[in-house]
């Protein structure tokens, strides 16, 4: 009996012996794990934890622990690209705005001290300032849209809209200038109705900002075109121009919020960097996609896709 009695007591001694082994070699991976953290989330790296042990528990935890870190550091990297958007933005708006403010108030003072000015130079000045005001709104307009857009304040309203009519009024909208500039207007919009699941307003932007892009980039090829087609299941909408065209560099980056293609394209030319945004912060919204190919002087193509929803009747408009 005295030998059970000894034996039961070495196996307990044992265990507890092992017990207190692996508290320690425990409470040493979880100093080490802290030590770790500490130094990672101070540092601001992208390195993850490594630890070799055989404790399922513990194994887990380091799994947990490191997809925290992974989501963390897309965080922090998001923050940090959205501060670099930020500061460039109070950038680019302080500048596009000074610049034709500066405009209207040097035409104001000349109108303003010079008493004897003819009235044609006088109405000529005035059409002027009209025309810078004119810009700046548009610009603020820009930034408001895209800050509604980005808050979820533009609500999108879908309905059965027809597609080939929102085409033909917005390039009739700017007939006009285009052909006022000498550029070619090439329309391509077949007769059949082409309906799609959408909101008639957020089309309408789209294509202001694609064909109001293509004007200010497209100067030099002096040619504009606007084709909508379709397949049984989706229809496409392709806005082009023959201008310089975009650097493969670019054409992934060119949707980016302010990013205006300094290098690809005249700086003479640099619009607010917002249009191409909105345009594909609207298509998304609308289950749709943008592409963009780009061969310089020959042709730059933008190419808006949207489901199909019918195309062998006209539906009903009504709200």
């Amino acid at each position: 009996m005295a030998y059970v009695w000894g034996a039961l007591f070495l196996v307990s001694v044992v265990m507890h012996i092992v017990r207190i082994r692996k508290t320690k070699e425990r409470n040493a991976n979880l100093r080490y794990i802290c030590g770790k953290l500490d130094g990672i989330i101070s540092d601001q790296t992208a390195e993850r934890l490594l630890l070799v042990t055989a404790e399922p528990e513990l194994r887990d935890l380091l799994i947990g622990v490191n997809r925290l870190l992974a989501y963390n550091h897309e965080v922090v990297s998001d923050g940090n690209r959205t501060k670099l958007s930020m500061r460039r933005m109070l950038s680019n708006v302080s500048h596009d705005l000074k610049t034709p403010l500066a405009v209207i108030l040097g035409y104001i003072e000349t109108i303003r001290l010079n008493r004897e000015l003819p009235a044609e130079e006088r109405e000529a000045l005035l059409v002027h300032v009209q025309m810078k005001a004119v810009e700046v709104s548009d610009l603020i307009n820009q930034f408001f849209n895209l800050a509604k857009l980005e808050s979820g304040d533009w609500q999108i309203r879908r309905r059965a809209v027809l597609l080939d009519e929102v085409c033909r009024k917005s390039i009739l909208g700017y007939y006009d200038i285009l052909t006022s500039k000498g550029f070619d207007v090439n329309i391509e919009i077949p007769e059949e109705p082409v309906t799609i699941y959408a909101d008639e307003e957020a089309l309408s932007r789209i294509l202001d900002n694609l064909i109001s892009n293509a004007i200010r980039y497209g100067d030099e090829g002096r040619t504009v075109g606007l084709k909508l087609s379709h397949d049984d299941s989706h229809a496409y909408m392709e806005v082009w121009d023959r201008g310089r065209g975009i650097a493969e560099t670019d054409k992934e980056r060119i949707f980016e919020r302010l990013y205006t293609l300094e290098d690809s394209r005249s700086t003479s030319t640099k619009g607010s960097g917002l249009g191409l945004t909105i345009v594909k912060r609207l298509t998304e919204q609308m289950e749709g996609t943008v592409e963009v190919s780009s061969e310089p002087y020959v042709r730059t193509v933008f190419t808006v896709r949207f489901a199909m929803l019918s195309y062998g009747g006209r539906p009903s408009l009504a709200p």
